[in-house]
């Protein structure tokens, strides 16, 4: 790693650009990172970062649609882009050779979009099918249903697609307007990393997007209130779907990679407690896992399984119990070598991704405000201690911040909220 460099840059216009150069690469990626997303939206404008992430890909005034998918294949290229509740992202990957024709791409469409009217009646059509997709995948859909039910009156609770009706009201001039509204230099960051030229590299983002220029906005968020409870759904399809949650943390919390450690001995890996208890031991599900969902200023730990209906109670409880065992009597010196063995491994095994490396920089300067590198966040790693793992599952997995949503064929009365206590 002794090869790596990393810059904290400002383009003309003020955007951040926080890059690493890899040497050792062919490839560089490279990201525009906005803050915002499907939070920051009011109930009428449900999905509306998602649709304007969509439209951006659908024509500019110097390039069709079509042409910009013929261009960035030409490259052997990748362009794509993705909306989260905090983030809307675009990014380019290409070789080293091509990253002036990638940056001139992305810059194009992120600035010069036309947002053409039947074009927008034509994507309502596509994501109005998105939404069928997420319908029709119940372990896709659970997560939408959980999230309504602990964020419950907070922008947090709104799936990320919006509804069907919110969908079909998106027009143009409500496009333009969001945009002018969050998308100014502030709120902008653009990450990079992989084979270039730090000074090549500054010239290039500020010949295509260093003149972006738009007032000034602060983000109106909310702090949500997580709520507990039980949520369920009817549906007839074979399996029982369910997601237990508990309280995580935000995304700057001190015990960020205690709680890595603690998901990853719990649920997140093949290796994890409720994997080899719950599938491996009694094969009662295909599938189990638990993952964190970390904002600014709040956070969610959650688990998931989908099982038969008259396993739905046993599955329950054995999540239940390894919760119980693992804040009454914590976890064994034995497990604490795997997972910090597996978690350095993880984060080794991702720096030779420049898009994943991209993503960590951004992730670092949009919720941090800083640098960690790589021995940093060994470092991190290496002060987790078992006794540190327990506190924190004392202090999280507690009965009053338990929920349950639960989709399958099952009536209301399959569970009872009695079963949240741990």
């Amino acid at each position: 790693m002794k090869d790596i460099s990393f810059r904290r840059e400002y383009l003309d216009n003020g955007i951040r650009v926080v890059a690493e150069r890899v040497p050792s690469v062919k490839s560089v990626s490279l990201g525009i990172w906005v803050g915002v997303g499907s939070r920051d939206e009011t109930d009428d404008e449900g999905g509306i970062s998602h649709f304007i992430e969509h439209m951006f890909f659908k024509g500019t005034t110097h390039r069709s649609a079509h042409d910009i998918a013929l261009e960035i294949d030409s490259l052997g290229g990748e362009l794509n882009a993705f909306t989260t509740r905090e983030t809307t992202t675009f990014y380019v990957k290409t070789l080293d050779e091509h990253i002036s024709r990638g940056v001139e791409i992305i810059s194009d469409i992120f600035l010069h979009s036309s947002f053409g009217k039947k074009e927008i009646e034509k994507e309502k059509q596509v994501i109005l099918e998105e939404l069928k997709m997420v319908e029709d995948d119940p372990e896709d859909y659970i997560h939408d249903m959980h999230s309504t039910l602990v964020w419950d009156g907070n922008p947090l609770a709104r799936p990320i697609l919006g509804s069907v009706e919110t969908v079909h009201n998106m027009n143009r001039d409500a496009m333009f307007e969001y945009i002018g509204l969050h998308y100014h230099p502030e709120n902008i960051v653009i990450s990079g990393a992989g084979n270039f030229d730090f000074s090549a590299l500054l010239r290039i983002l500020n010949k295509n997007i260093g003149k972006f220029k738009s007032k000034y906005s602060v983000n109106k968020r909310v702090t949500p209130v997580l709520k507990g409870g039980v949520m369920i759904k009817k549906k007839g399809i074979e399996q029982v779907h369910f997601c237990l949650g508990a309280l995580g943390l935000p995304q700057n919390d001190r015990n960020r990679y205690v709680l890595y450690a603690l998901n990853a001995i719990l649920g997140s890996s093949m290796s994890s407690r409720l994997f080899q208890e719950v599938r491996e031991k009694r094969g009662l599900v295909y599938s189990i896992y638990s993952y964190i969902s970390s904002f600014i200023d709040a956070g969610l730990f959650n688990i998931y399984a989908g099982t038969g209906r008259d396993a739905l109670h046993v599955v329950l409880g054995l999540i239940i119990k390894e919760i119980r065992l693992i804040k009454r009597n914590g976890i064994t010196v034995k497990e604490m070598k795997r997972v910090k063995n597996q978690m350095k491994g993880n984060l080794m095994l991702g720096l030779e991704s420049t898009s994943n490396r991209m993503s960590r920089l951004a992730r670092d300067e949009i919720y941090l405000g800083k640098y960690f590198s790589p021995d940093a966040i060994i470092g991190e790693i290496d002060k987790i201690t078992p006794s540190r793992i327990q506190a924190l599952a004392n202090a999280l997995f507690k009965s009053e911040y338990l929920s349950l949503a639960i989709l399958g064929p099952v009536g209301k009365d399959i569970v009872s909220e009695d079963i949240l206590r741990v």
